[in-house]
């Protein structure tokens, strides 16, 4: 069974066990989060939202809270001397995917 779920602004396909990163969530490691953003719930039988799907939801445990890899931002103007270094951590939350409720 798996789900497509919205987060952050991003959808993600997720099955029971699947450990994924997603846009930081706030919640302390260790407590239990719900995303009731269920777009599509496949299996047997595939249930598509409208634009959710109503009820479904998907229990998932935080593992950790963490920084990504550091992203170089460079601009460059030529012939004016114009240059700038920027570095960017993007935070992010790592959660354990538990079980889909349909």
């Amino acid at each position: 069974m798996y789900a497509i779920i919205a987060t952050g602004g991003k959808q993600y396909k997720v099955s029971e066990g699947d450990v994924i990163k997603v846009e930081k969530l706030g919640v302390e490691a260790g407590s239990a989060y719900t995303f009731d953003q269920v777009l599509v719930v496949g299996g047997e039988e595939t249930k598509v939202g409208d634009p959710v799907v109503a009820g479904a939801t998907v229990e998932a445990s935080v593992v950790e809270d963490g920084k990504d890899k550091k992203v170089i931002v460079y601009k460059y103007k030529r012939k004016t001397g114009y240059h700038k270094k920027q570095g960017h951590r993007q935070p992010y939350t790592k959660v354990k995917i538990e079980k889909i409720n349909a």
